[in-house]
């Protein structure tokens, strides 16, 4: 069975062929596992439903899971004129199994077939990352603790502004990666809802059992709309891939500030030589090379978040080919954020503090505001000591007040929070594990368990 699913024995132009199918046997190979595990859960329900003999449903489960295996192994090829991840195993099925092979698409559409590989795709995708974000998250908290006390010049308009620590600066970005992580946990909830059952998006005259599927593969409930199904491809893709460039938000500033902070200007923090490059033409140079690229992921992030809305956009109701492009960005995010994490996560320890060219940073004029306000407990309304320091600072008469500086509240320099931000993050963290340990215990049943007769 090399044929198209939808082929009628009619004439194909192979040059639209190609055309039609692009980048899908090379890009589906993402989907293969996950179109397996999917096609499990539906032999099951087809089974649960009356629809399927439980023995045939047994022999097509134990098929698609040595298939699940092959692809893991990266032996599984989807042929050209088999378009995409959906035919090949449906041909592999036909081939070992024969007529009950043909059985697997009873009840479904490609198009809720799709949606359903693209969901468990997404599923797993997000939870693989935000556990990297969250280990992330915590290499700044724990650099954050090492260089607690470390004093650094706060700047706003790169100038020198206000007293600020290593300690303040490695725990900003764990509370942004923190937030993050909050946002990704509302684009789970979004993904948390099986779309099989939708068929081409209007259902089908049988009897299929759609909260058994769900509850088969660890989805909370089904998407009940069925035309929201079809509707819903690329707002969910969107809603990842733009979830990850908000990620790059907060790590681009990170890396902006490495580069500027490592320079010999500033000579803050320095990178290891392991994580420098050199010039081919001037033998003193040692590049951050791997800052650079990183800071430029972020921005490729948001190229891709764009190229989905783009896609996605301006389309009426239902399923339109369009969408099928939808597929290669969406890996190329996912491959690219999981990459950049790890880099990341390698990165941050590694940074070397030089902590007497960061203290010596700290001029008088950090203290300004302090003096301000050490007038103000004085009596001074607040401000006549803003106008009089300014005038001190004008005169060269001014004295900071540094041992003001001492006064601690949450997230300042004297108390950058380390400790609330671990405990916050650790929440997250236990939601994670216990959610990837939910749906291992689910797809081993799918794969394992004869679910004929559960409810």
């Amino acid at each position: 069975m090399n044929a198209q699913l939808w082929a009628k024995g009619l004439p194909l132009d192979q040059a639209i062929h190609r055309f039609t199918v692009g980048d899908d046997p090379l890009t589906d190979r993402a989907l293969l596992v996950h179109d397996a595990l999917g096609s499990a859960a539906h032999a099951r329900t087809l089974a649960h439903s009356g629809l399927l003999k439980p023995a045939e449903a047994d022999v097509l489960v134990d098929a698609l899971a040595a298939i699940a295996a092959c692809a893991r192994r990266g032996e599984v090829k989807i042929e050209p004129q088999q378009e995409d991840a959906h035919t090949a195993i449906e041909t592999l099925l036909v081939t070992q199994l024969g007529d009950t092979g043909k059985c697997i698409h009873l009840g479904r559409s490609r198009n809720d077939q799709v949606m359903l590989a693209l969901r468990l795709y997404m599923r797993d995708a997000l939870l693989d990352n935000t556990a990297r974000i969250a280990a992330l998250a915590g290499a700044f908290l724990e650099f954050a603790r090492r260089h607690a006390n470390v004093p650094m010049p706060g700047y706003t308009h790169l100038r020198p502004a206000m007293p600020s620590s290593f300690g303040m600066w490695g725990v900003a970005f764990a509370a942004g990666l923190l937030e993050e992580l909050h946002g990704l946990h509302g684009v789970y909830a979004r993904l948390d809802r099986c779309p099989l059952g939708a068929a081409a998006g209007f259902g089908m005259p049988l009897p299929i059992d759609r909260d058994y599927t769900a509850a088969l593969l660890g989805f909370t409930s089904v998407q009940i709309s069925l035309v929201d199904v079809i509707n819903s491809r690329g707002r969910h893709e969107l809603a990842l891939v733009n979830a990850f460039a908000s990620v790059g938000l907060v790590m681009e500033k990170f890396l902006w500030d490495v580069a500027l902070y490592s320079t010999d200007e500033f000579g803050f923090l320095s990178l290891p030589d392991a994580f420098t490059t050199g010039s081919s033409i001037m033998p003193q140079k040692r590049n951050p090379d791997v800052v650079e690229l990183a800071r430029a992921r972020c921005r490729e992030l948001r190229g891709y978040a764009g190229m989905i809305q783009e896609l996605a956009g301006g389309l009426p109701s239902n399923y339109h080919r369009d969408l099928q492009l939808l597929k290669q960005p969406l890996f190329a995010s996912v491959d690219r954020m999981r990459e950049w994490l790890d880099v990341l996560a390698r990165l941050v320890p590694a940074l070397e503090i030089n902590a007497a060219a960061a203290t010596a940073a700290c001029g008088d004029e950090l203290f300004a505001v302090q003096r301000a306000y050490a007038l103000v407990q004085q009596g001074v309304p607040f401000r006549d000591a803003y106008r009089q320091v300014a005038d001190e600072i004008i005169s060269g008469q001014f004295e900071p007040a540094r041992d003001a500086a001492g006064v601690a509240h949450v997230g300042n320099v004297n108390d950058p929070g380390i400790e609330r931000i671990a405990a916050e993050l650790e929440t997250v963290t236990g939601w994670i594990t216990a959610t990837r340990t939910r749906m291992s215990q689910c797809e081993e049943r799918v794969w394992t368990v004869n679910q004929v007769g559960a409810n």
